[in-house]
């Protein structure tokens, strides 16, 4: 078995223009004062990493390790949620997504889908440099618009749209396999990969690729009432990252999964602070234990309620107290003894 490594955490939520959030080395600092090991690096951040340059140079990604070594941190992934994000979008979205791509390819969903692949290759390149295994990504979405439709969905819509998805990330999957990296989508709603079904049917169509895995949220199956235990028994060897983030759900008589288009707060499903929610962490730290996962367990801090900077500095020392170093040994090995063909026998009453 293997030991997880942690506490990481993703700087996607708290990076900013004001220090020490505005800098790599500052936003190092402050996270190894935490307590944490590592760092997950948002990779569309140029005030923290450029994802070009890690592309096509292994002397500034030894830079970028070289920086955060001295804090005693290391990055666990780099993520591309917002150019993955951008794959794949429904037109009823166009406009809301504009934002996550340079103004160049605004109002060109075309020119924008082309610049979100060039974004993943680079950092299917990026994460080999750095010497990553795993990716953090978004898979997009075409069919979510279609999820709880009405009127009815045409026959073949969401086969159609699955195939599409399919076409587009191929050739992405094959630039990171060239590179060696695992590629992890975070199943969420929102996008067409946001459980265990839509991820099978995208296997399906990317035939089973060994580079499509999953990053493991336990927060988005809590909101969808999905047994994200039992998902980790199903879906392990495909697990490659993981989110340690919580989430509530308690519905009432006016309101329920859907949530009434409410804001965050007044959600019956809304996101909390690690321990704050109902998230039986201590159960999914031991399957990950008894599963062999080899990665880091990162805290994606998303809460409704807490100061951001309070729910990572509860977050290192959450993490660090559920992560289990595994045994070498079997705890009743001290009473076992070699090997006896006749003992055995005679125990369970065969006479030779």
């Amino acid at each position: 078995m293997k030991t997880i490594k942690g506490p990481g955490i993703f700087l996607a939520q708290f990076a900013g223009d004001a220090a020490p959030f505005d800098r790599l080395e500052s936003v190092a600092a402050w996270a190894a004062g935490l307590g944490y090991k590592g760092v997950q690096i948002p990779s569309w951040d140029g005030r923290l990493f450029d994802l070009a340059k890690a592309a096509d140079s292994t002397t500034y990604c030894d830079e970028v390790k070289g920086v955060l070594a001295t804090h005693g941190l290391e990055v666990t992934e780099l993520s591309t949620h917002l150019q993955g994000q951008l794959v794949a979008v429904h037109p009823a979205f166009d406009a809301q997504f504009d934002a996550f791509a340079p103004p160049a390819v605004h109002n060109d969903p075309t020119a924008r889908q082309a610049w979100a692949v060039e974004q993943l290759q680079l950092a299917a390149k990026a994460s080999r440099n750095l010497g990553l295994t795993a990716h953090a990504t978004f898979s997009g979405a075409l069919a979510w618009p279609y999820l709880y439709p009405w009127p009815a969905r045409p026959a073949g819509l969401v086969e159609d749209a699955f195939a599409e998805l399919g076409r587009r990330w191929t050739p992405i999957l094959n630039a990171f396999e060239e590179a060696g990296v695992d590629l992890a989508y975070e199943l969420h709603p929102g996008e067409d990969l946001h459980d265990g079904v839509t991820f099978e049917r995208f296997l399906d169509v990317v035939g089973h690729h060994p580079r499509a895995n999953i990053l493991y949220d336990p927060s988005h199956f809590v909101l969808q009432q999905l047994d994200y235990l039992q998902f980790i028994d199903f879906y392990h060897e495909r697990i490659r990252c993981f989110h340690v983030k919580d989430a509530e759900f308690r519905p009432n008589g006016r309101s329920g999964v859907y949530g009434g288009y409410q804001t965050w707060v007044d959600r019956p499903g809304r996101f909390r602070s690690p321990g704050d929610g109902q998230v039986d962490f201590g159960q999914i730290f031991s399957k990950m234990a008894a599963y062999d996962f080899a990665g880091w367990a990162v805290l994606e801090w998303e809460c409704a309620l807490k100061h951001p900077e309070v729910g990572a500095a509860e977050g290192a020392p959450f993490i660090a107290s559920h992560i289990i170093r595994v045994t070498d040994h079997a705890f009743d090995d001290f009473a076992a003894g070699g090997a006896d063909r006749a003992l055995n026998a005679r125990l369970m009453g065969i006479r030779p």
